[in-house]
């Protein structure tokens, strides 16, 4: 699964394969790599996200963003630019995703005039204060987890498979996530993530998909909400395009502050 999408579990093929063959349940790594072949080669992807961020008293807050995918074959890359409100307009994060091995990740602060590289301590922290964080944002590679099949259900795609994953990175902010797979489609529905007390904690859900090429499916919405203190975030996508040509270029951290 793919973007933010930031979020939609992108999953390699490959060598990823293989790097996890040993250590998982093979029905759920059979799904998961199935899932991943379901979404190669769409190149590059710009879009437009609305984020509206709602406190557990329903108090909200809203910020408008443009987003940049350029997908390789070392891991995808992944450009955020915030546009509104004045006060974040020109903030930048940038995520190199790596098919293992921790991701890197940049955020451009305009006030401050600089670039700073997010520490791996400082990945499992908020997004721009909203219930993402800052790992939610990262393709979620294949070699990333070991897998386990648990059941198939009902579920808002139709009939789903479910399947647990457990992060090998001891740093992730997660013990392990739950997710939901539609058989018709290989597209995540449901993502619940626990703590590393494995209590849950958050739950992300997608909804208004839509078909691009025939082939790329791509959420209208996907809703975070946060269990344990009742906030959560709605993000929404617009104005998907592909093909735009985009090259590694355009994802230099040095030109952060350059980025429109």
């Amino acid at each position: 699964m793919r973007s933010l999408h930031l979020l939609i579990l992108a999953l390699s093929a490959g060598a990823s394969v293989a790097f996890a063959a040993d250590q998982t349940d093979l029905r759920g790594l059979e799904i998961a790599t199935q899932a991943d072949k379901r979404d190669e080669g769409f190149g590059d992807t710009t879009a437009t996200l609305t984020m509206t961020l709602y406190s557990s008293r329903g108090e909200t807050t809203q910020r408008r963003m443009r987003a940049r995918i350029l997908e390789t074959e070392s891991g995808d890359k992944r450009l955020i630019i915030f546009d509104e409100p004045g006060d974040v307009r020109g903030t930048a994060v940038l995520t190199h995703t790596h098919l293992d091995g921790s991701d890197d990740q940049w955020v451009y602060l305009p006030a401050l005039e600089r670039v700073k590289r997010i520490a791996t301590a400082g990945k499992t922290g908020p997004f721009m204060g909203s219930e993402f964080a800052y790992e939610d944002l990262t393709a979620q590679e294949v070699a990333r987890y070991t897998y386990k099949h648990l059941k198939d259900e009902p579920c808002s795609g139709g009939q789903c498979f479910v399947i647990e994953r457990h992060p090998v990175n001891e740093s992730s902010g997660y013990s392990r996530q739950i997710v939901w797979i539609d058989e018709a489609e290989f597209r995540v529905w449901r993502v619940e993530f626990y703590d590393r007390k494995d209590s849950l904690l958050k739950v992300l859900t997608f909804d208004g998909y839509q078909v691009f090429d025939e082939r790329y499916w791509r959420a209208r919405s996907m809703k975070m909400e946060n269990v344990q203190t009742g906030k959560h975030t709605v993000i929404e996508w617009s104005g998907y395009k592909f093909g735009n040509g985009l090259t590694d270029a355009a994802f230099d951290p040095s030109r952060l502050a350059d980025s429109r």
